[in-house]
């Protein structure tokens, strides 16, 4: 059974930075794509950010040079790096990943099978 496990969420002032972390679990990690998702009180849920199974990365407009998606295949664990955050960065953030190896996560339209239950972000002014 999948599994992904979201933490490092909290509380951070404006142009602050937080590391979100990923642990996955039930499956051979290294040959999947990892995303990041994320959703907003009473907005839809968008997509931030995914990493291959063989490392590209893929970026929303809106968190492209603030965010850093990476992976650590030795620990199952996806990594969200996110500095200069700014109040609407505030949402609950998913981890989530497809059904299907070898596959890439290019965006919102991609195939996801597996979600975690989320870590909440808040970024005060």
């Amino acid at each position: 059974q999948v599994r992904l496990v979201e933490s490092g969420g909290g509380l951070v002032q404006a142009g602050g930075s937080l590391t979100l972390s990923c642990a996955a679990s039930g499956r051979t990690f290294s040959v999947y794509a990892m995303a990041w998702f994320r959703q907003a009180p009473e907005k839809e849920r968008e997509f931030v950010a995914a990493i291959s199974w063989n490392n590209p990365t893929y970026y929303a407009d809106s968190v492209k040079g603030r965010f850093t998606i990476s992976r650590d295949n030795a620990k199952n664990t996806v990594y969200l790096q996110m500095n200069s955050l700014k109040p609407e960065d505030t949402a609950v953030y998913y981890c989530a990943s497809p059904g299907t190896a070898f596959t890439a996560v290019r965006g919102p339209s991609s195939s996801i099978n597996y979600w975690g239950k989320g870590t909440l972000v808040t970024v005060s002014s």
